[in-house]
């Protein structure tokens, strides 16, 4: 080959390389949709605000499971996590994936793409990946004896162009900052102010953990002004995707962890202003997995035969439902499923002897109004929208009208009214149990402190305990860290 024909190839790559759009995906940590642009009262996001106004806001976006593990298995390889057995919370961690599936970061790096991991502005840098398969955060990949899924951490430059970055927010996920951020709010939301879901309990406690999560969202809301304001001093604001999400529901009653809706709908905000016009907002079912397909269409790449996720911009996106499911969570072990339409909501329970209040560890530390309403249960205080959280069973079915009903107080499962309704939804949910049969039953959780972490906490920090009864988080990392060393004497 000549050398004048082999410089033409190169100076051809060159500009292919160039046209391809840049694409940040952004994590909000156990987020709903609890935005200012999906509405959400008394929270100010003027960042996200201005993105949606300059992008496309999607309101039926849902994850296919409402714990993060599971969730973040299912969108690194944009395959539904019980078809690839990444379904149990923290578990297979030393189990390569399947050969036949790949994360999408290695399509992206195959194609040109520099894999970016973090940012070097926000809280913690935003590293978490947490995926329930064998990986390592750095290096190559090729599922046998390289398990890297990004090439760098933190910082995107214009010589890494073509690029991809995950970022994470770690902010809004519980943690012991929470305190600290809202003591250095300029204007910490006022909880005498808050409107709180129809479910949750009126009490003072609950109102000041809801202000907090309002504060962390509004401090998440800062990281995201300053990722657009890095790309802008960049230079490479319009040719870069940006998208953001939250990863499950928030951590709260009916949220994260469970199949509700504040558990699966996420806010789901894209912006590249060399496609979309700006403050569009559109009501299509999407599914997590559908973001990664699209991540991948728009870098340039045919989606593989594997993904069960569809480019959400093709002509041809129809998706009807998206399929829901809850395994092992820590200590508790579970199995529902559900689908949603996003006009309606079905859920199963497979477990309907395990309850919803199951006395998690982990929930015990950081659900604040679970303690509350509990006490508030046992003495006969709560209305008929709070009780069904702290039933000693849950129902073998659920049916809501989210329409009519968005805060899914009335079960309509048993209504001969809507019969016609839940054999459908059975139906799919069933027809969604074969699609995804299991790749393999090998099963490996990670060993958690749970339960009897709680009832040593009980014994040995009775005040902190009581604290913890009254609606005061004591502090989740200090305690467990205190518990594993009393284990080992």
């Amino acid at each position: 080959m000549s050398a004048c024909k082999k410089n033409t190839e190169k100076v051809a790559q060159v500009e292919v390389k160039k046209e391809r759009p840049n694409i940040i995906w952004i994590m909000a940590e156990d987020m709903s949709t609890d935005l200012e642009t999906y509405g959400m009262p008394n929270v100010k996001t003027p960042h996200l605000n201005k993105m949606a106004n300059q992008g496309i806001r999607f309101d039926n976006a849902f994850v296919t499971n409402p714990i993060c593990s599971p969730s973040r298995s299912a969108m690194m390889i944009g395959t539904h996590q019980v078809k690839t057995n990444s379904h149990n919370h923290r578990s297979n961690r030393d189990v390569p994936l399947d050969s036949q599936f790949k994360p999408f970061t290695k399509l992206l790096k195959d194609a040109g793409y520099t894999t970016i991991l973090g940012n070097h502005a926000v809280m913690k840098k935003g590293r978490k990946i947490d995926v329930n398969f064998k990986h390592d955060p750095i290096g190559n990949w090729d599922g046998k004896t390289e398990f890297g899924l990004f090439d760098k951490y933190d910082t995107f430059e214009k010589e890494d162009q073509p690029f991809f970055a995950q970022i994470q927010l770690v902010v809004t996920h519980r943690g012991d900052w929470w305190d600290e951020v809202r003591e250095k709010s300029e204007h910490p939301v006022d909880p005498k102010t808050l409107t709180l879901p129809p479910y949750m309990a009126d009490d003072a406690a609950i109102r000041l953990d809801w202000a907090k999560y309002l504060d962390q969202i509004e401090y998440m809301d800062n990281e995201v002004g300053m990722i657009f304001k890095e790309l802008e001093d960049k230079g490479m604001a319009d040719n870069t995707v940006v998208i953001f999400i939250g990863d499950n529901g928030r951590c709260n009653i009916r949220g994260k962890g469970y199949l509700q809706d504040p558990g699966l709908r996420i806010p789901f905000i894209i912006y590249y202003p060399k496609q979309f016009k700006g403050g569009e907002v559109r009501k299509d079912v999407v599914s997590a997995t559908d973001i990664t397909a699209s991540i991948v269409d728009f870098a340039g790449i045919d989606v593989p035969n594997y993904m069960t996720g569809k480019p959400i911009f093709n002509n041809n996106f129809d998706r009807k439902y998206v399929y829901g499911a809850r395994d092992l969570w820590d200590e508790i072990e579970e199995k529902s499923r559900a689908v949603t339409s996003g006009d309606w909501s079905y859920i199963r329970n497979d477990k309907p002897e395990v309850p919803y209040d199951a006395e998690q560890a982990y929930l015990e530390f950081y659900r604040p109004a679970v303690h509350i309403m509990r006490k508030l249960y046992k003495e006969g205080k709560l209305n008929e929208n709070q009780k069904p959280f702290f039933e000693p069973t849950k129902p073998n079915e659920e049916l809501y009208n989210l329409k009519e009903d968005p805060f899914q107080l009335h079960n309509l499962a048993t209504n001969e009214k809507y019969k016609d309704v839940l054999e459908e939804l059975r139906a799919e949910t069933v027809q969604f149990d074969k699609e995804m049969t299991l790749v393999s039953d090998t099963y490996n959780p990670v060993d958690v402190p749970g339960q009897p972490f709680v009832k040593w906490f009980r014994k040995e920090h009775p005040k902190a305990y009581q604290d913890m009864q009254n609606g005061v988080e004591v502090g989740y990392k200090k305690y467990s860290q205190l518990y594993k060393k009393s284990l080992k004497k």
